[in-house]
């Protein structure tokens, strides 16, 4: 594993050093993943990131999202258990769910929140509620509104000894920074992972809280495209589900996440390709490392 607290290029070489495990066995070898999100009005967050970690290797997926859409998410994932939760007036997720997903997330090995929330008070309840439930090993990935409920409550995760990754995009890292990013984003991602105790993966760079840090150089213009952060939240998810360490899963992800666009780009043009599109080209990409 890279130890040095310069940041590195992140590439083949490196990554086939830095090997991710390979579960043998059934399914629950490969671990169960948890997806929380999806408000009335975006339930494909759920649907991509879901699907994702399969593509990355989760044994087992459980999608918990807004009431009015888990029968369709049921029709359109049935590798998956889908739990409908209930719903605000506005149809977000309601923030005191009930006791079935405290439930859930105690069993799960990974627990994904944000794709598709759109409410941040009731992400704030989320939130506690997922902290309180997860076992101490259970790994987390915070994306999406998920990220502007934790930059309201910056001590959340503070002291907890978590195993947490961050994935905002630069408007997320401007609510955790207090501030506007600036060129230097490996310096930001450092900065957001020692104030949260958390291995952040901002725009491609990423860091553990005690300043190990890597950069991903593949990420085009493409990857800017409604739905690509889920699929990216829903992969690191899925390689975490397999066993890989927190700053693994996030370098493996980011680079998956780039190559698996790039490989789009000879039939959709660099700006062409949907975000649905690269979870096909997820496993082929983690295979050719």
């Amino acid at each position: 594993m890279p130890n040095r607290s310069d940041t590195r290029v992140i590439t083949p070489g490196l990554l086939r050093d830095w090997a991710l495990p390979v579960p043998t066995g059934g399914k629950d070898n490969r671990g169960t993943v948890l997806v929380i999100g999806g408000s009335r009005f975006t339930p494909g967050a759920v649907l991509l990131a879901g699907v994702a970690a399969l593509r990355a290797g989760a044994g087992v997926l459980q999608l918990a999202a807004a009431e009015s859409t888990a029968a369709a998410l049921s029709i359109q994932v049935p590798e998956a258990m889908v739990v409908g939760l209930p719903e605000t007036d506005d149809g977000a997720v309601a923030g005191d769910p009930g006791d079935r997903l405290g439930d859930l997330v105690a069993q799960a090995d990974v627990v994904a929140v944000g794709p598709g929330l759109n409410d941040i008070d009731q992400t704030r309840a989320l939130l506690r509620l997922v902290l309180s439930a997860a076992g101490p090993r259970t790994a987390l990935v915070f994306d999406a509104y998920a990220l502007g409920a934790l930059s309201h409550e910056p001590d959340l995760l503070v002291g907890a000894d978590r195993r947490v990754v961050l994935t905002p995009n630069l408007t997320e890292a401007r609510h955790l920074l207090g501030r506007d990013p600036g060129d230097d984003l490996d310096a930001d991602s450092r900065e957001l992972a020692r104030r949260y105790e958390a291995v952040v993966s901002l725009y491609g760079h990423i860091a553990t809280p005690d300043g190990q840090g890597w950069r991903e150089e593949s990420g085009d213009a493409g990857l800017g495209t409604s739905g690509s952060g889920d699929v990216r939240a829903g992969l690191l998810a899925g390689l975490l589900s397999r066993g890989a360490e927190p700053a693994q899963a996030a370098c493996w992800a980011a680079w998956v996440h780039a190559v698996s666009g790039q490989r789009l780009v000879p039939r959709f043009g660099r700006i062409g390709f949907l975000a649905r599109e690269l979870l096909d080209e997820i496993p082929h990409t983690i295979a050719t490392v």
